[in-house]
């Protein structure tokens, strides 16, 4: 990237971009709180949850976000709605891209001025995350965030690039339409072919993310990991999500006896919240391709079904999920009905068994991912597991479940 201060023409107020909440049209509800592990926080005057935890898992720090979420709280311009703070129109102070791109200009900048490769590193991996945070909720037609999830890839490029272990950006060719890129994370002192971990996330997050997760889990262990974005986000925008969730992720699965870096006969799935839908849709299409599917979290049936959960769930995240069926402008029981056709059991495969193994954490009393969400999963695998993460300590508990899946994951992938 230049190393011209990129601020100048980064951060000039411009007021003709759409403003995120007003991007789906469906009628938004007032509903209860929500406190999630995954997906952190519903709070009165946001329109976003607020997910600090996973923010500062990835990276951040509280103080830092607390200063960001600030600025944006004080600003006194022109809201889409002024009873929530984080809907100031155009791109300009208050505005939540606008501040948090900031925020991720001042880390690049340090980037740039650093002389230590490993310190650039970090700083570049610092204004990745925060790039992100200003895409979230990534929203179809937001082109503020569609910009700042460019500047979120190429930061975690150059980051990688002088971090430990290496990153190779790898396209795949898919049937019928655009090519998709994804990165493969590679574990330093390790010889060629790796065994290796696909990596399936959210739809409120980018494969840039989950560098974490493969340098504090995966990498000690030996294990690559290649990450692709869910079908209507990052680097498969082009893609529409559709009922068939795994499409994408099938065909790279099937491409990996062409990457030489990949033991494409040593391959597992890890996905969380819907991330994990497509897991287990590839545990039940290839079972040969898979030595295991693990999960986190995991939206496979009750949220895809049940109108009651969908009725608590708020507005963001329902806006986001009729943003990625592309029903921007549908009404509920449209999106509804829509919903249900991705459901893993409506569509005739969760209560069949494979032989893939499977295990899947869940949280008690997770409105996203019900405790029997996970049992499903569980007792649908020949060999499955249900894995119950203790809500507190939150951060230490994280941490046990992660080192547990891995373990598992580990386990199938070197037998």
């Amino acid at each position: 990237m230049s190393s011209k201060n990129l601020s100048e023409e980064l951060f000039k107020p411009r007021f003709k971009h759409p403003e995120t909440s007003s991007l789906v049209r469906r009628q938004h509800h007032a509903t209860p709180d929500v406190h999630s592990a995954l997906d952190g926080d519903s709070q009165r005057g946001w329109y976003r949850m607020l997910n600090k935890l996973m923010w500062t898992w990835r990276g951040l720090t509280p103080q830092e976000i607390s200063e960001v979420l600030a600025r944006i709280a004080i600003s006194n311009v022109e809201h889409t709605d002024e009873t929530l703070l984080d809907t100031v129109i155009g791109f300009r102070g208050g505005n939540w891209h606008f501040e948090w791109c900031r925020q991720a200009g001042i880390w690049q900048q340090k980037a740039l001025e650093a002389t230590d490769d490993s310190e650039a590193g970090d700083y570049w991996l610092h204004a990745a995350h925060l790039y992100s945070v200003a895409a979230y909720p990534y929203i179809k037609g937001d082109e503020l965030a569609d910009q700042a999830q460019t500047l979120a890839n190429r930061a975690y490029e150059e980051a990688t690039q002088r971090l430990p272990g290496e990153l190779k950006s790898l396209t795949f060719a898919i049937t019928g339409g655009s090519p998709v890129s994804g990165f493969l994370h590679i574990p330093p002192d390790v010889e060629a072919p790796y065994p290796t971990v696909l990596f399936c996330g959210a739809l409120d997050s980018l494969q840039s993310d989950h560098y974490r997760l493969f340098h504090d889990y995966l990498a000690p262990r030996g294990i690559a990991m290649l990450t692709i974005d869910v079908p209507s986000v990052g680097n498969s925008v082009k893609w529409t999500l559709n009922q068939d969730t795994s499409f994408l992720h099938q065909q790279v699965l099937r491409d990996l006896k062409n990457v030489p870096w990949v033991d494409h006969t040593r391959v597992a799935a890890f996905g969380y919240r819907f991330g994990a839908n497509v897991a287990v849709r590839l545990a039940y299409l290839e079972s040969q391709r898979l030595r295991g599917v693990a999960c986190l979290g995991p939206i496979v049936h009750a949220l895809l079904t049940q109108p009651a959960l969908q009725d608590e769930i708020p507005d963001m995240y329902m806006d986001m999920l009729a943003s990625r069926l592309g029903m921007a402008t549908a009404s509920d029981g449209a999106l509804r009905t829509e919903l249900n056709r991705y459901s893993l059991k409506t569509q005739g495969l969760l209560g069949r068994r494979t032989p893939t193994p499977m295990l899947s954490g869940y949280w008690q009393n997770d409105l996203f991912s019900p405790e029997e969400e996970s049992k499903l999963i569980a007792n649908s695998s020949s060999d499955g597991k249900a894995l119950l993460i203790p809500v507190k300590p939150m951060m230490a508990s994280f941490d046990k479940a992660l080192n547990e899946i891995c373990d598992w994951l580990e386990k199938r992938l070197k037998r």
